[in-house]
């Protein structure tokens, strides 16, 4: 929490995953078989993006056959245009370092996973996603739309190679408006005043943004689920719930006990209540301590929330979320695992 708006993002920008990679058995010709590989995984990354240090790695082991690299986690194919670090916080309620992932160069699953043809696709896919983050918050993509081609290329290789101050710059250019974080101004009023300049330059450029792009990832844990040290498996993307849900901003200020805080904002999704939590979570921290009191009134309750990595205390001001948690694409991506109680027998 004490982390400015600059530091806070270079923190998120930073973060990346362990990653022991097995390549699978149907695949492997060789005796003994290849040791895993090990992998530094940016957070902000794209699981297809490993492919130029993972086809070397392995290929004195592969069959012949044309290459189409995809991951599977306990035989779940992983979906290549989700974030790594969101398919770590989703699969992952209890983090596991490293991350055993297992890699395939044959056999695409296109009846679960649509096609990735390399880079380009995961490159196409992320600026489609800008551009429906800009409709959401401006009601036009156009500013996404008319980027110069280099533009675009600087863009796409800053994230790439996980260049912040690249990425700053050419965004700000798209002029999205994203909400000014007044609540890390005034907890650090004399480290704040750069970016405070920054932030009224933008204001002139661009309308604040009241619409906020966010991504929901719901998981359904069974209601006898108590502990996240008990191992869950997914079988299927049937059981994790997606939404795209653009979140209203009114103009008030950001503090705690608004209505802009994280916890309202869970409490305004339909049937799904927060669970009291003690006062020991801190946004800087990775865990936070809840209290286990189920509701009494049946209804679905929030286990754990997870951005970036991060358990946020409910209280945080969803500026400050939104403006230093938020994912290159302008989405801010939330895993929600949610203890539903089980359906009364007929």
């Amino acid at each position: 929490m004490e982390r400015g708006g600059k530091e806070a993002q270079q923190y998120v920008w930073d973060g990346a995953i362990p990653l022991q990679i097995h390549l699978h058995d149907s695949e492997v010709t060789t005796l003994p078989p290849p040791a895993p590989a090990l992998i530094l995984a940016p957070r902000i990354g794209y699981l297809p993006l490993l492919s130029p240090q993972l086809k070397p790695f392995f290929s004195g082991a592969l069959p012949p056959g044309v290459d189409t690299v995809w991951f599977d986690y306990k035989g779940l194919p992983l979906k290549w245009y989700i974030p790594t670090g969101v398919l770590f916080d989703l699969l992952c309620a209890e983090p596991e370092r490293p991350w055993n992932l297992t890699v395939h160069f044959r056999g695409y699953p296109g009846n679960v996973l649509i096609p990735c043809d390399g880079e380009d696709s995961v490159k196409w896919s992320y600026i489609n996603s800008l551009k429906e983050a800009a409709y959401i918050i401006h009601g036009s993509s156009k500013n996404v739309m008319n980027m110069s081609q280099p533009d675009q290329i600087d863009l796409w290789r800053s994230v790439m190679n996980g260049k912040l101050e690249t990425y700053n710059r050419i965004s700000s250019k798209l002029k999205l408006g994203i909400v000014r974080d007044d609540f890390s101004a005034k907890l650090n009023p004399s480290s704040s005043k750069i970016q405070h300049s920054v932030d009224e330059t933008e204001a002139t450029a661009a309308p604040k943004a009241s619409r906020i792009p966010v991504r929901l990832y719901i998981c359904n844990v069974d209601e006898d689920f108590d502990d996240f040290e008990e191992e869950l498996h997914f079988d299927s993307w049937d059981q994790i719930s997606y939404i795209n849900r653009p979140v209203e901003i009114n103009g008030e200020e950001f503090y705690p006990n608004s209505s802009n805080t994280i916890k309202a904002e869970f409490k305004n999704e339909p049937g799904i209540e927060a669970e009291e939590e003690s006062k020991t979570g801190i946004i800087e921290g990775t865990s936070i301590e809840s209290v286990e009191s189920q509701s009494l009134s049946g209804q679905p309750v929030i286990k754990l929330v997870r951005i970036q990595g991060i358990e946020p205390k409910s209280e945080i001001p969803f500026s400050w979320v939104v403006k230093n948690l938020m994912n290159p694409d302008y989405f801010l991506h939330i895993c929600l695992y949610i203890k539903a109680p089980k359906p009364l027998d007929s």
